[in-house]
């Protein structure tokens, strides 16, 4: 144990000496969030300006290239090919129950999205509609809501959130969200039980967000990464349903939706057919191609070069857009991200500047997160480093520019060794970890690690602690509400002269610390074994050593 304490802090003496500038992280987002790079939106003169910067930056700081390879050598950039899908004219949705037709409004009674599939036009008549719980099958939970169901030519109908949201204890962790709760997972299992269409019945607690945050998302210019099979990953519709909708629809079939859902929220659950209900759907989709770059480098490790440890960030917002009420239409993403690209630009300043760890460190900042994590996704589904010999992820995203805190936190907390390495880590800094604090929010699966995470590598995403050093978790809170009330995804989040960004810079030293540990060291770190992302990641161990 005396052992393992003086490793710790001569660990941490490493990482303290170590020293990360705030007047520079100032500089980085100062720059990164100003009018000229017009909101960093993908496939823009913005995306072409900080492309070139960060390109700038890592060469400036010493490391090598960790992109695409062209001709033998490694470029600095990741293509990635996005696909955009617009439903182009009107939606005719028509729910017909054997007497007569009724027709839904678009955005109102569903919220239908553009078809992704590939699909110019979406058109079915008279689908029958099979209620499917939570849609889950979860082998590690020996759970399985479709019991061999066919749902060929079927319309599923499936509740959002895990099957113990409601009760609070159960299989799926309680409030807190599992992978399978997840929106995301919905649609792409009702894809691989081959369902012509998933509708989710939205429910405002269990979504954590309102209709019109659904009608908003859902209803406009969707994008996906551009797939080699993409009916495996997407049904030719995708839609959401209001509750009070499907309620009528299951009382009309005979049928009692609030009975059939507490029988959705037992192993014993069978999928039900909404008798006599049949859905007609008809919309055209306009689909084009636009392309877009993550930039990658590296620094390349010793003796242990094949196996990569990984720092990424989100380079992407929302570029230019609808004006605010003092004609602003520049949304220039100060916080969201351009602190988690300045967190990334100094720690490869800092790996710049040290000997080489045994193991290459990737830094990859990413594009299109604000359209779905789809930078990410396109890397964790076309791996420039191998997945199975990347050794951790760890991700910054929208990180606090004010003064130190007491603590950290995480987006959702799955866990995982990772996690367990960092909380052991800030000890050192006498922090301390606060958990989550809306896990049944699913945080986890909002950010740029998730799609490294479903595919079984240790991942998570930092988030800055709410305890401040100067005016304690009031403060901290205080600012975090006015952020997200009065700026987050609107042109004033812009950079401030005010912020000292010495909170973020004592940050670093730990999130340095925990991946040079990584870098030095042979160990493979796990997620917990009753943990949905621990098959995947077990399945490759043969390719480890």
């Amino acid at each position: 144990m005396l052992a393992t304490t003086m490793l710790l802090a001569t660990a941490a003496a490493t990482a303290a000496d170590v020293q990360f500038d705030a007047q520079r992280l100032s500089q980085d987002v100062k720059v990164l969030a100003s009018d000229e790079f017009e909101g960093r939106g993908p496939n823009t003169a913005g995306e072409t300006k900080t492309v070139n910067y960060l390109i700038e930056q890592f060469k400036a700081a010493g490391l090598k290239p960790g992109g695409d390879m062209i001709k033998g050598k490694r470029a600095w950039t990741q293509e990635v090919p996005l696909g955009r899908f617009e439903i182009k004219g009107p939606v005719a949705l028509a729910l017909n129950d054997g007497k007569s037709s009724q027709t839904y409004v678009q955005g109102d009674q569903m919220a239908v999205r553009a078809a992704m599939n590939g699909q110019k036009r979406v058109d079915f008549d008279k689908v029958p509609l099979v209620f499917v719980g939570y849609g889950v099958k979860a082998p590690e939970r020996n759970w399985d809501d479709f019991k061999g169901v066919n749902l060929k030519g079927k319309l599923a109908v499936v509740l959002i959130n895990d099957p113990d949201f409601e009760t609070g204890e159960g299989d799926f962790g309680g409030k807190a969200m599992t992978y399978y709760g997840r929106w995301t997972y919905k649609f792409e299992e009702m894809a691989r039980q081959g369902a012509v269409g998933t509708i989710i019945v939205h429910e405002t607690a269990p979504a954590s967000y309102g209709w019109p945050t659904v009608k908003n998302s859902n209803t406009n210019v969707m994008y996906d990464i551009v797939r080699k099979e993409p009916g495996k990953a997407h049904a030719p519709m995708e839609a959401w349903i209001q509750r009070d909708v499907i309620a009528d629809l299951f009382k009309r079939a005979g049928l009692d939706f609030e009975a059939a859902k507490k029988q959705a929220q037992t192993r014993a659950f069978k999928p039900v057919e909404l008798k006599g209900m049949t859905l007609s759907a008809h919309y055209a989709v306009d689909t084009q191609v636009i392309k877009s770059k993550n930039v990658a480098a590296v620094k390349e490790g010793t003796d242990q070069k094949d196996q990569t440890v990984m720092y990424t960030g989100h380079w992407d917002h929302l570029g230019v857009g609808e004006p605010d009420a003092k004609g602003d239409k520049i949304y220039n993403g100060a916080i969201d991200n351009a602190t988690g690209i300045a967190a990334l630009l100094e720690l490869a300043r800092a790996y710049g500047k040290a000997p080489a760890p045994k193991r290459s460190v990737l830094f990859l900042a990413v594009t299109a997160e604000e359209k779905g994590l789809l930078g990410s996704e396109y890397y964790a589904a076309n791996p420039l480093y191998p997945l199975a010999t990347t050794v951790a992820m760890i991700n910054t995203d929208a990180l606090s520019p004010f003064g130190p805190s007491r603590d950290f936190s995480t987006s959702g907390s799955a866990k995982q060794d990772l996690l367990d390495m960092l909380v052991a880590k800030a000890k050192n800094w006498n922090l301390t970890y606060s958990p989550d604090s809306k896990p049944e929010a699913g945080h986890f699966f909002r950010s740029d690690h998730f799609p490294m995470a479903k595919r079984g590598v240790p991942a998570l995403s930092f988030e800055s602690g709410e305890n401040l050093e100067e005016g304690g978790l009031a403060a901290g809170k205080a600012w975090k509400d006015a952020y997200n009330e009065n700026n987050y995804h609107q042109p004033s989040d812009e950079w401030s002269a005010s912020w000292p960004f010495t909170g973020m810079a004592r940050d670093l030293q730990l999130l340095y610390s925990v991946g040079r540990d990584l870098a030095e060291s042979k160990d493979w770190p796990n997620w917990s074994k009753d943990s949905e992302f621990r098959a995947p990641r077990d399945a490759s161990a043969a390719k480890r050593h």
